[in-house]
């Protein structure tokens, strides 16, 4: 099974022209009945042998780590980091393995942010204490360093979104570490954050609508990254997880819910959707409370979105060809939409 990074390695090499490769493409979605820009591919496996190589290194990561932590819990992150960028130039800079590439990943950033933290404060580190604070922006200000190192190095298609998100909590913990006040406005920080990176998934996005380079895929992590920091601020605000979800609340939730479809089908990302799913589930439970049915409310709450969902599905490119061509100008710089109509 040959992925969309394979393709564009051989129109790279100079195995296949650019024209073939994008004839092939648009061929393969043809079969599917659908334009290629709307699959949404992203490279997640390239075989079985993915996994297996994932199970080891976890496993390798692991022994590591509580080997180096009897020495320190510092120590204990950092050997997480070197081995992590040792096992990377093996498997990602010459194998090109996609998941065991996401997890090296995950790992090295990860083991960046949790060796900074553990150097001062071994302890549990709240928010709410300035120093505190100070040592999670230096934990998140240096996993973004390590972020963009690795993307220097290694072109993971993960990691923009992993700097992203790192770059976020570095705004955030200092605006938190400089204004400890400042700490109940977290989940407007972070709604900002999340629209910064949405903005940020647009520009890769919008340099590449047809979706046929790697700048796909790292439009694709960096979506899905945004999603729950834009989904879950906004339903957080509206205290959707109160004791009881008021009627209105309820009915605001589900519009929201509305407008995010909206802007999905538009971009053609399912992302925010699947992000924000848990509350609309939760509020459209809350509705049909309302009317009495209390011990047929998740039966009732799973039949109707689940049917809306898959509705939304079946008819995607259709409704998407409709919305599209009432953007104008902007909607010319989204995926294209004349296979969909």
């Amino acid at each position: 099974m040959y992925s969309d990074s394979d393709l564009d390695q051989a129109v790279t090499a100079g195995v296949l022209p650019p024209q073939l490769a994008a004839d092939f493409r648009h061929y393969v979605a043809a079969q599917r009945a659908a334009p290629a820009a709307d699959e949404e591919h992203f490279r997640f496996l390239t075989g079985f042998n993915d996994i297996f190589v994932t199970i080891a290194i976890t496993l390798l990561l692991v022994a590591v780590a509580q080997l180096g932590g009897l020495v320190a819990p510092a120590a204990g992150a950092a050997a997480i980091v070197a081995t992590s960028w040792v096992l990377a130039l093996y498997f990602t800079a010459r194998r090109r393995m996609a998941l065991p590439s996401i997890v090296l990943l995950l790992t090295f950033v990860g083991g960046v942010a949790a060796a900074v933290v553990a150097i001062p404060a071994p302890h549990a580190i709240l928010i709410d204490d300035r120093s505190s604070a100070t040592a999670v922006s230096a934990a998140a200000g240096l996993a973004a360093l390590g972020a963009w190192a690795h993307w220097r190095r290694f072109r993971v298609p993960i990691t923009p979104a992993a700097g992203a998100a790192a770059s976020v909590g570095l705004v955030i913990s200092l605006i938190v570490a400089a204004v400890p006040t400042a700490r109940p406005l977290v989940w407007a920080m972070l709604l900002v954050g999340g629209m910064a990176v949405f903005a940020y998934a647009m520009r890769w996005d919008m340099s590449d609508p047809r979706r046929e380079t790697r700048r796909a895929d790292v439009a694709f992590w960096l979506h899905l990254v945004a999603a729950p920091m834009i989904a879950h601020p906004v339903f957080q605000l509206l205290g959707v997880f109160e004791d009881k979800l008021a009627l209105g609340t309820a009915i605001v939730v589900l519009l929201l819910y509305l407008v995010f479809a909206l802007v999905a089908v538009a971009i053609d990302r399912r992302a925010l959707l699947v992000s924000s799913l848990v509350y609309v589930l939760y509020a459209m439970s809350a509705l049909i409370r309302t009317t009495g049915a209390v011990e047929l409310s998740a039966a009732l709450t799973a039949l109707v979105i689940g049917a809306a969902l898959l509705s939304l599905s079946a008819f995607w490119q259709g409704i998407r060809a409709r919305l599209v061509l009432r953007l104008g100008a902007l909607g010319r710089r989204l995926p294209p939409i004349a296979a969909a109509i």
